[in-house]
């Protein structure tokens, strides 16, 4: 029986570091030329998804990937986890932009145009989902400027950004604004304000406090404005948009109202870098310095004389404030992008997922010497049979 059992273990193993070759082979046959960082390694987890964009994880590992061209979300499901989708289905198809999402309590939350609305149980309905239940219809209508996200906070309220409609205007509330909703009410407020594109946001699990993504404006040139890192201390604070682009670059076309007080960025990005996913690492598979650390998906840029951004970078946080910058992952190969990273989700065995709105996969970041390791064990094991 000791010996069946040991077989057993070392055969998942020898499966699961085969699922990873062909992973690896599956990028290489696409010729991505991605450069990771030392000790990490990456793998196709799921591709065809059309312009793949936020994520969402339910409480059985079902990865949701909303959409934002393609107008769908699909269920993921790898159900011998050997770190490759084996089984998907459609939730959902023919929608106006459901690209935020967020899964509570069992039920998946999409926002289509003006509504939200919840697939209650759905991980147990994936082959027959049905309609969604609509539960708020207060949002303003969808356009195409305005980009949404969602996450439910640590109070268990669902958290909705509503970018902008515009490059750069006064926005009338609720657009330009992050708000909370109260699901069992449908009570809301505005709980930050003068936004610009909010796709990524996350609270820190140090302290518990909101942190937050915000996409400068375009035309003012290759290195105006910076790209911003927000926290939310304080329910109703006022981020600066459209008077004041991060901490100092004064928007011509409008004047600040004299007593606005202006909340200022925690940490500027480089001009341009599209910061769409911002997400709090949560796992334990990453070597302790990354361990409840900030992750930043860097679209890339397109109003800029030369790319820059396609990455997603580690911002390493002490006592409030990111103190250093480095990348994990670079999808620029030279000055041509071949991955446009959207969105980052803790994967339930601490890898990473990363969605690519550009080529439609989500990749999976994992620290490649746990592999290793596992691999040394089955053949120590090995060794001690014979």
């Amino acid at each position: 029986m000791l010996n069946q059992k040991k077989n057993q273990r070392r055969w998942g193993l020898v499966f699961a570091c085969a699922a990873v070759l062909l992973s690896q082979k599956l990028l290489a046959a696409q010729a991505m030329m991605i450069t990771v960082t030392k000790g990490f390694d990456l793998t196709l987890y799921a591709s065809e998804l059309g312009d793949a964009k936020q994520m969402a994880l339910g409480d059985k590992g079902t990865l949701f990937v909303g959409s934002h061209k393609k107008g769908t979300i699909e269920a993921l499901v790898d159900s011998n986890a050997d770190g490759r989708v084996d089984k998907r289905y459609m939730v959902a198809k023919g929608l106006d932009n459901p690209e935020a999402i967020a899964f509570h309590n069992g039920a998946l939350y999409v926002a289509v145009d003006d509504k939200i609305v919840s697939f209650v149980d759905i991980e147990s309905r994936l082959r027959r989902p049905g309609r969604g239940k609509e539960i708020y219809d207060r949002l303003p209508g969808q356009t195409n400027k305005s980009r949404r996200a969602m996450h439910f906070g640590p109070d268990g309220r669902l958290y909705v950004a509503i970018g902008a409609p515009c490059n750069v205007c006064e926005a009338v509330a609720p657009f330009g604004s992050i708000i909370a909703i109260d699901i069992e009410t449908g009570s809301s407020e505005q709980v930050a304000l003068g936004i610009r594109s909010v796709t990524g946001f996350d609270w820190s699990p140090i302290d518990g406090a909101l942190w937050f993504a915000d996409e400068g404006r375009n035309w003012m040139g290759d290195r105006l404005p910076p790209d911003e890192i927000n926290r939310l201390e304080n329910t109703g604070e006022h981020f600066g948009f459209p008077y004041i682009h991060a901490t100092s670059v004064i928007e011509p076309a409008y004047d600040k109202p004299k007593n606005l007080k202006i909340t200022l960025p925690k940490f500027e990005l480089p001009a341009h870098v599209g910061p769409m996913g911002l997400h709090f690492y949560s796992g334990k598979q990453f070597p302790a310095k990354y361990h409840n650390q900030m992750f930043v998906a860097e679209n890339g840029s397109w109003n800029r004389s030369s790319k820059i951004g396609y990455q997603v970078v580690m911002l390493e946080i002490e006592e409030q404030k990111v103190i250093k910058r480095s990348t994990v992952v670079s999808f620029l190969d030279g000055g041509f992008p071949v991955a446009r990273p959207y969105a980052l989700l803790t994967a339930p065995d601490g890898a990473m997922y990363i969605s690519d709105d550009l080529k439609g996969n989500i990749y999976r970041l994992y620290y490649k010497d746990i592999v290793k390791n596992e691999t040394e064990q089955a053949a120590q094991a090995q060794e001690i049979e014979k």
